[in-house]
């Protein structure tokens, strides 16, 4: 089992799609955990306050790092036996993240994520962190902003568990295991027509012949 914990001030948004689909399957046969923690349960002033003004200026506010480490130091058993738990920041500078980093990360027994808002984290975290003993991973899903960390944390929740044996019931599930990822793929009927206009699935996939479907898969994935 490999045990996903979500910093965030917004838990729902986690649980909502973790409760669905695969992931709740996944969660139901004990392949996977996930939780979320509520960063203002964290607090300790009535507001439940957990950002700031950013020193030097500027519009937007930051996520103190007072409820972060609490958080952090909060979490029972950290450390793992095999290994120090990975924790994960999300930044638009951080290593691009890929299908490769999700099989790594597929392998830890526990991965804790951050996630940021507004105009993010007191930079102060990452060194508290390394300084704690922890290891620690700046992450990236794209060349571009977005508004929190919490659709990064579950890109990544459901781009690694998808690689945990069982979770997609046949390992032959994984498009990446097939032909590559993005060959494209066609169900019934084998025509399509809309205002008169024909729309074929490829000969070749209907034909029967297996070395000759598994060739064309080749030749037309997107991702070699």
């Amino acid at each position: 089992m490999i045990k996903f914990d979500v910093i965030t001030i917004f838990p729902n948004m986690i649980g909502a799609y973790s409760s669905e689909s695969i992931l709740k399957r996944a969660q139901e046969k004990k392949l996977i955990k996930i939780n979320a923690h509520n960063l203002r349960d964290f607090t300790t002033d009535k507001h439940h306050k957990v950002d700031d003004r950013p020193f030097g200026g500027g519009p937007g506010m930051v996520l103190k790092i007072e409820p972060i480490i609490k958080a952090l130091s909060k979490l029972k058993n950290l450390k793992t036996k095999k290994q120090k738990t990975k924790v994960i920041l999300f930044e638009p500078g951080g290593k691009q993240f890929d299908e490769k980093m999700a099989q790594k990360l597929a392998k830890e027994d526990r991965l804790v994520m951050i996630c940021g808002r507004y105009e993010g984290i007191d930079d102060r975290v990452k060194k508290v962190i390394r300084d704690s003993g922890f290891m620690i991973q700046v992450i990236s899903v794209g060349p571009y902003v977005l508004t929190g960390g919490e659709l990064p944390a579950m890109i990544l929740i459901d781009s690694i568990s998808r690689k945990i044996p069982g979770v997609l019931g046949k390992e032959e599930s994984l498009e990446e295991n097939r032909s590559g990822i993005g060959v494209p793929m066609y169900t019934r009927p084998a025509e399509f027509k809309v205002k008169g206009k024909s729309y074929k699935v490829p000969k070749v996939l209907i034909g029967g012949n297996h070395a000759e479907i598994d060739n064309w898969r080749e030749k037309n994935r997107k991702s070699k």
